[in-house]
């Protein structure tokens, strides 16, 4: 038997395995999915290997499974040490800022841990918090707010957990921390910086007074931007504050006109709240007309695909041709929208 008629012979196993578990939907991509799983029994892949794509696949599975039920409501996620300690202003800052984002209908996810994660989670309240937490020797278990509402996962990967912390949220709050908060920090940055996640509101709450934060935008400022190795205003999408209404006011005002975006072919699609004005508008090309590769930032209905796919099709829309290059400046462009007269 000829390995292409092999390779026609597993798909059309494959596609009876998917007839008899019922699956009906999404079926190219569970397909692939399996596909792929065969082909590392295949070419005998390493016992190791194998391990850990099995483990990844299997969190993320439970993870996704956790997520769902709240996938329409507002979710933040706030990174710090897990050694603050109870008594400590940062310890209680997270406390606070998870209390009124709660309180304003957020969701609050950690790392599940003790420390600055153990006071959000608190700040929160148990139905209000979400935990994914790591399987260390020395920190085994869920800190007990995310345990007592069972809405928490565990997972072995330090990718897998730092991939389901960032991928729900709508804002991040990031408190003082050791290596492991530098990490997560640098790698929301990083997925701004190059356009590979969409544009979301970054706080970097310090203590009353502190300077934490404000020492690490010296070395910024110093070190890294007179190097070349980033551009000047990437550190501009994020607030540094010690003030917690300041940092609860950048996460929600965000989201005040702006509501999501859309890549259809070559051209960026931005829905909105509520619709600008003619001059707006022209304010907006005045502004940032340089972001586009050619045209203007224009008003636009929902554009064929996404009325197909039914997504969000009610609401008012702008449209431009975006420049790649431009994709970090996408930032300002949305606080821009924020702010029009025409939001209220």
């Amino acid at each position: 038997m000829t390995d292409a008629s092999l390779d026609e012979e597993l798909r059309g196993e494959i596609a009876a395995l998917l007839d008899f578990a019922g699956v009906r939907t999404e079926r190219g991509l569970i397909t692939r999915m399996l596909e792929t799983s065969l082909m590392l029994g295949m070419e005998h892949t390493d016992r190791l290997d194998l391990k850990i794509a099995s483990a990844a696949l299997r969190e993320m599975h439970e993870a996704f499974r956790l997520f769902r039920p709240f996938h329409d409501v507002p979710k933040v996620t706030v990174f710090g040490s897990a050694r603050t300690r109870d008594d400590d202003p940062l310890y209680l800052h997270a406390r606070d800022v998870a209390r009124a984002l709660a309180d304003d209908g957020w969701m609050v996810v950690t790392g599940a841990g003790p420390g600055i994660m153990h006071a959000a989670a608190e700040g929160a309240g148990a139905k209000m918090s979400l935990g994914v937490s790591i399987r260390l020797p020395f920190e085994e278990k869920a800190n007990s707010i995310v345990e007592e509402s069972a809405q928490t996962v565990a997972m072995k990967y330090f990718f897998t957990r730092k991939l389901m912390l960032i991928k729900e949220s709508r804002g991040f709050i990031c408190l003082p921390g050791g290596f492991g908060t530098m990490d997560e920090m640098f790698e929301l940055l990083t997925l701004q910086q190059t356009g590979k996640a969409e544009p979301m509101p970054i706080v970097l709450l310090d203590a009353p007074g502190g300077s934490f934060w404000q020492g690490l935008k010296t070395y910024v400022d110093d070190h890294l931007v007179p190097a070349g190795v980033i551009s000047p205003g990437d550190m501009d999408r994020v607030l540094i504050t010690d003030s917690v209404s300041e940092a609860v006011a950048n996460i929600t005002g965000f989201w005040r006109n702006y509501d999501s975006l859309r890549w259809v072919g070559d051209r960026l699609v931005l829905r909105l709240v509520h619709e600008p004005t003619d001059a707006e508008i022209d304010d907006l090309n005045e502004r940032f007309g340089h972001m586009c590769v050619h045209g203007r930032i224009e008003r636009t209905e929902a554009l064929d695909v996404e009325r197909t796919d039914g997504d969000v099709v009610e609401l008012p829309r702008l449209a431009l041709h975006l420049e790649q290059r431009s994709v970090g400046s996408l930032f300002a462009l949305i606080r821009a929208i924020d702010e029009l007269p025409s939001a209220g």
